[in-house]
Formats: structure tokens, C-alpha cells, sequence
């Protein structure tokens, strides 16, 4: 590991001063504050004015708040109803929002429970249940079971023949990002969609297996709700003013509790066929012990569902926090983000226990730099606005500052949800692999089975691919920035984390997903060791072997892929260009990383004298030029013309897939060409990724 000196601190007395400052009790207290009321995105300026302040008390004074103008929605109102139309049902309804024969089978509340134990639940300045970017609407119609409305969901749907035009769809949450499957079922011919999240997704913890319900127990409360956004998060950038139905939704929705679901998925009970005649996909629905059959559908005429939605858009500001730390190094820039809107008054997990680590891990950093500490690269923390409604504040700042960032920027790291439960869960660019790996090495764990484990000892090792959902996004799929997002989600045994509700509070993190702060503790340490080593290692922390190994890995899949294809073509596709081009990177990558290991070395070895200047100034030119391949490796696959049908994602290793919205895709314009049966486009594709591939131990 790096053993430089600075002025004021060793690099081990660094490594103690982050080890040693952050506080259980003062990451509560950052938390407690960040969740005390409401911070939609646009509506907590007085939440970034006080970020700046502490910011500025822990000694990063140049700390700033940079403001966009963002288009978006509020909600005004809402409501969804169960219709029936009965012989004894005629003339006009007593409701007159009612058409004529119908009438009211079961009202949904639209709202979660107050909770007696739960402060947080009871606040008069609560946010109602809504989705970002829905489109306002009201529409009256049969209704359609869709099981978790994916891609290929909607495509059973369609060859089992299910009537899908001028229905509205009832689909569970989970699997892929939620705007996706409003964008299918639009493009179906479908008048709005109804999501709900149903117990199948909680594994064990569910009433149905015996736990009690929160706030009494670990289980799922079933009035809650998920909030999010319906943006077509995949498919193009943030901001979606310029073109809205090009990345918005056109028809409306709404987001229920599994309790308002009930009475309309059992209505349907009978009505099509059932998902058990499906495939294994469609298996596993939680809510047959509430006499829930999860039969298709659709509905017959006389029972309908009639949705109402009523959004405001504006254009409104939103405030992104900068901070920075001046390194000696210029051209070398680190960056740290976290963001801090959220659906809820709450969001302990999402995004605020990430806020509070971050709010310390720079508290600790302030320690360093009152022990004289400077850094030998360039520090930018960001507290990002709007991340919520679809990355709004951190892909605005990229696009500002995509000219520095593209010469300056060595990596950025994400950490949104810090922690939900005791399981480390990370993704990375695989230039970042070795950094992780070492720096969860010198964090202990919180969940140690043998005394002295550190993170690494008790996670399994496994990093994701990145895909989006969180402010990495524009860094790594439209800048080219070795990325990296982390934190401590839920394992076996856990208690349901409430995405997205009221119902992800302090009290719910107080009792349940860290009752002692320590993961919020470790996820702070494990983050400042990560960008310390970064920051102050004179060769930069990359590993440019994994990187290529990591392609290899990507290529197989693709290749499986392409053999898995009914299609002749696919399966003759000759993937031998872009084998023989990483096998060429693999080699070059192995003489790179060994260069820059032998002149790591000489430089801890080497004491040169003053007058050696020239020594010096040969040394220093070698460093640079390590530092600025190892920089520009990832910039080495970004295509400027970007992905077919979505040009904003320029990453041909990296993007999010393309009905999938959260999970990374892997080679995404060559597997979407396989996907969609483009045979030419994927050889194209093929040809395209072996051009960008660097050739030589110069890595360019």
C-alpha cells in the first residue's frame, strides 16, 4: 500500500484520523436532521443552505451551491376506484366523478397509515403518494394483470392473446425500473397503469409467514406505498423539458399500497387465465392467502377501474452542494457524491443514510486538514439535488463541466442508500476493483463471526456491473469516469426495507435497519479509505488487468447470447476481432500494471537528492504519464454518436439496459442488436468496440 508523506500527516496517520473520527452519535444526529421533514427535489433549499454551513464548519470552505432549472411535477390530486356496474345499478351514480351505471365496489385510501410509534408518519407537511414525470389524466377502463409488467411480460401477454389496447395495467413493482413499464404498456395501447409492491418481493419476513407488520415487527406494513419516477430512465438524458413524451410518460399512473390492491386484484379472480398457466416467471404471487388467485383478466365491462391524476409541471430550481478540496495536483480530480432529495419526510435509507456518511466523512477529512493534511489530488464532494425524479442535479453538473471533468477526473464514488442491512453490496468499473478490495481490508466489520474481520473478510467479494438508478450514471455512461457505487443492503433475515415510503424513517432505522449506526459508521470509513487511496497514492489506484479481464468475462456472455439465437446469422457471427482486441488489451494491461507497480516502488525507495533535479523531473514525467493512461482508459470506450435509439449513453462497455433501467448491460449495443434480431448492426457493433479498444502498453 502507499506510504507517502505530506505536510502535517503520514499517510498512515491519515488512514487512523479517517479510521478514528467518525461517530455513531454524530451520524444519528446528521440523519435525524436530514429526515425530520420533507425534501422533495426543488422544495429543500433550507436543507442545502445548512449542508454548505456544516460543510464550511468542518473546514471545506470553498463550499457552494449550484442551482439548475429543472422541469417536473408536483402533485395536486388523485384518486383510483374500483367500478361496478349491477342490474341494481342504473340511472345516474351519487358520485358525480361516477359514469352512468356504475358504482363504487372499493375506493383506494392512496395513503399510508399513521403510525402511533412512528412520528415521522403523522407530519402535517407528509408528501402524498405520487409518481415523478406521470402524466396527469383520468381514465375510466377494464384492467389487465401484467405480473411485473417487463419486456417480456407484456410479450406472454401478447401471444397469449390478452386484450392489452384501451385497458389500464396492474403490475407489481420489481425486476425492472418502473418508467419501463409504463413505456411498454403505452406503446401496447394501454390507458394508465396501477403499481403496487406485493409480499412476493420480501422473501421470508411477511405476515403470511408469521411476522408482525411494521412498526411491530420486521414484515412489510401493507399500507405502504412506493413513490418514484416514471422517467424512461434508459433511454435518454435527464431532463426531459425539451422533448417530454420522449422520455415521460404520455398516459397516467398511480403508485397503490398491496392493501388497496387486494380488492381489485381478487375482483378479478376468475376473470382470464390464471399466471399459474404461465411460465416460471409469473410464479410466486404473496398474496394468495389473502384469496388473491392473480388470475389476467382482462376484467369484463362491468368491472372497471377509473384513474384519476392530476400533476402540476413547472419549471423550478434545484440546488446541487459543491465543496472542494485543492490538491497539488490540478489536472487529478476525485469526486465523492451523495444525494440528498428524497420521495418522503423520511428517507433514512434512501438517500439520507448516505447524506449523514457523507456529512461525516467529511467532518473526519476536516480533522485531517486541521492536523495540517493537504491532499496531493483534488477533492469535490457533491450533495446532489433531483436525483429522484431521474439524476436531474448530478447530470446537469457533468454536462456543465464535461471539458474539465474529461481531463481531469480520475473517478467518481457514489454512495446513495449507505445502509439498509448488513450485506455489502457494491458496483464498479473494474479499474476500481483493487482500491475496494483494499480499502474494506482495513475497515472492521460490524458483523464479525470471528474476532478482527474487517468488510472484506465478510463479504463475499462479488462486484456488480453498473447499470444506473443513481448520480454514477452520467459519470460513467456519458463521461467516461471510472465509477463506483456502494453500501450495505438487506440479507437473509433482514427486516423489509420500505422503498420510497413514508415508512423508511429514522424511527425504522432506529429500530431496524441500524439500530447502532454502526453500518452507517463503516460504509464512512469504507468510502474515505477508498478515495484516500486515490487521492494520495502517487500511481493511481487502478488496475487496468481486471479491466480486461472484465471485458473477456463480457464477451462470453455475448457470445452465449449470439449461439442461444435462433437466428443463423447471430449464431455465425464472428466475434473473433473483438477476442483477438481484448486479448491484446489483456497483454498490454499486464506490461502496464507491472511498469507501474516497479515505479510505485522506486519512488518509495528512491530518496533524490535536491540538486538531481533532472532525476526528479524524469521521474515525475513518468508517474504523469502512468497516471494519464490509467486516467483515459475508461474515456477509451466512449463513442461519440452514442447508442443506437439512445445517443445520450456514449459507453459501448457500460449503459443501463435498455428494459431494464437499474441493471447494467454489458456490450449494450452489440447484445441489444442480438435482442432485437439486427444481425448486420451487431457485426457493426462488433467491429465498433474492437476499434475502441486500446492496442498497446500505452494504453491508448
Amino acid at each position: 500500500m502507499v506510504a507517502t508523506t505530506h505536510e502535517g500527516l503520514s499517510y498512515g496517520e491519515l488512514q487512523k484520523v479517517l479510521l478514528e473520527s467518525p461517530s455513531e452519535t454524530k451520524v444519528r444526529e446528521w440523519s435525524q436532521y436530514y429526515t425530520s421533514g420533507p425534501h422533495l427535489a426543488g422544495k429543500n433549499l433550507t436543507q442545502a443552505l445548512w449542508t454548505r454551513e456544516r460543510w464550511q464548519e468542518f473546514g471545506v470552505q470553498d463550499s457552494n451551491i449550484v442551482a439548475y432549472d429543472i422541469y417536473m411535477n408536483y402533485p395536486i390530486s388523485h384518486r383510483l376506484a374500483l367500478l361496478q356496474n349491477t342490474s341494481e345499478s342504473v340511472g345516474n351514480s351519487a358520485e358525480a366523478w361516477v359514469p352512468r351505471g356504475f358504482e363504487v365496489k372499493y375506493e383506494c385510501k392512496l395513503e399510508e397509515d399513521i403510525l402511533e410509534k412512528d412520528p415521522t408518519t403523522s407530519l402535517d407537511s407528509r408528501i402524498p403518494t405520487f409518481h415523478g414525470y406521470s402524466a396527469s389524466g383520468n381514465v375510466t377502463a377494464q384492467y389487465v394483470y401484467v405480473n411485473f409488467g417487463t419486456f417480456e411480460d407484456f410479450e406472454d401477454l401478447v401471444k397469449a392473446e390478452i386484450a392489452l389496447a384501451g385497458k389500464i395495467a396492474v403490475a407489481k413493482y420489481g425486476k425492472i425500473f418502473r418508467g419501463l413499464k409504463i413505456k411498454r404498456a403505452q406503446e401496447l395501447g394501454m390507458v394508465g397503469v396501477v403499481m403496487y409492491t406485493d409480499p412476493q418481493e420480501d422473501g421470508e419476513m411477511t405476515e403470511e409467514n408469521g411476522y408482525k407488520t411494521y412498526p411491530d415487527g420486521p414484515a412489510r406494513n401493507p399500507s405502504s406505498v412506493q413513490r418514484g419516477s416514471t422517467q424512461f430512465l434508459s433511454t435518454q438524458r435527464s431532463q426531459p423539458s425539451q422533448d417530454p413524451h420522449g422520455s415521460i410518460p404520455a398516459i397516467p399512473s398511480v403508485p397503490i399500497s398491496y392493501a388497496d390492491a387486494l380488492p381489485i386484484l381478487r375482483s378479478l379472480n376468475g376473470h382470464g387465465p390464471p399466471a399459474s398457466s404461465f411460465n416460471k416467471y409469473w410464479q410466486g404471487g404473496g398474496l394468495g392467502y389473502k384469496n388473491v388467485t392473480y388470475n389476467i383478466g382482462p376484467s369484463p365491462p362491468s368491472l372497471q377501474l377509473q384513474l384519476v391524476n392530476e400533476q402540476e409541471y413547472v419549471t423550478n430550481p434545484i440546488w446541487n452542494v459543491i465543496g472542494i478540496i485543492n490538491g497539488t495536483i490540478p489536472d487529478e480530480v476525485v469526486i465523492l457524491g451523495n444525494h440528498r432529495d428524497a420521495w418522503i419526510a423520511g428517507g433514512a435509507g434512501d438517500p439520507n443514510s448516505g447524506s449523514a456518511s457523507l456529512n461525516e466523512l467529511i467532518r473526519s477529512f476536516g480533522v485531517a486538514l486541521a492536523k495540517g493534511w493537504r491532499p496531493l489530488r483534488t477533492i469535490v464532494f457533491a450533495s446532489w439535488d433531483g436525483e429522484e425524479y431521474g439524476l436531474l442535479g448530478s447530470t446537469e453538473w457533468v454536462e456543465e463541466y464535461i471539458p474539465w471533468l474529461s481531463n481531469a477526473a480520475i473517478a467518481y464514488l457514489n454512495v446513495d442508500v449507505g445502509t439498509r442491512g448488513p450485506q455489502f453490496l457494491p458496483s464498479a468499473s473494474p479499474l476500481l476493483n483493487k482500491a475496494l478490495y483494499e480499502a474494506t481490508s482495513l475497515v472492521p466489520s460490524p458483523n464479525q463471526t470471528v474476532p478482527g474481520q474487517s468488510v472484506r473478510d465478510t463479504w463475499s467479494g462479488h462486484i456488480s456491473t453498473m447499470g444506473s438508478g443513481s448520480d454514477f450514471t452520467a459519470f460513467q455512461d456519458f463521461a467516461g469516469v471510472p465509477s463506483l457505487d456502494m453500501g450495505f443492503g438487506a440479507a437473509a433475515g433482514s427486516a423489509v426495507y420500505h422503498y420510497h415510503s413514508n415508512y423508511d424513517s429514522f424511527h425504522w432505522m432506529d429500530e431496524f435497519g441500524d439500530n447502532g449506526w454502526h453500518y452507517h459508521v463503516t460504509i464512512t470509513k469504507v468510502w474515505a479509505l477508498l478515495a484516500t487511496s486515490l487521492i494520495e497514492s502517487p500511481i493511481i489506484r487502478f488496475n487496468a488487468t481486471d479491466y480486461a479481464k472484465g471485458l473477456a468475462t463480457y464477451l462470453e456472455s455475448v457470445k452465449e447470447l449470439a449461439q442461444s439465437s435462433p437466428s443463423l446469422l447471430h449464431r455465425d457471427i464472428s466475434f473473433a476481432p473483438l477476442k483477438e482486441a481484448i486479448a491484446r488489451l489483456t497483454n498490454a494491461s499486464v506490461t502496464f500494471d507491472g511498469y507501474a507497480q516497479v515505479l510505485e516502488q522506486r519512488i518509495k525507495g528512491e530518496d533524490i537528492p535536491w540538486w538531481k533535479w533532472w532525476w526528479r523531473a524524469k521521474l515525475w514525467y513518468e508517474v504523469k504519464k502512468v497516471n494519464e493512461g490509467y486516467k483515459y482508459l475508461e474515456r477509451c470506450f466512449l463513442y461519440p454518436e452514442g447508442l443506437d435509439e439512445r445517443s445520450w449513453f456514449k459507453h459501448v462497455v457500460f449503459a443501463p439496459g435498455k428494459w431494464t433501467g437499474y441493471a447494467g448491460a454489458t456490450f449494450p449495443g452489440l447484445v441489444e442488436s442480438l435482442q432485437e434480431g439486427r444481425g448486420e448492426d451487431a457485426i457493426s457493433r462488433v467491429n465498433q468496440v474492437q476499434s475502441l479498444t486500446p492496442k498497446n502498453a500505452e494504453m491508448d
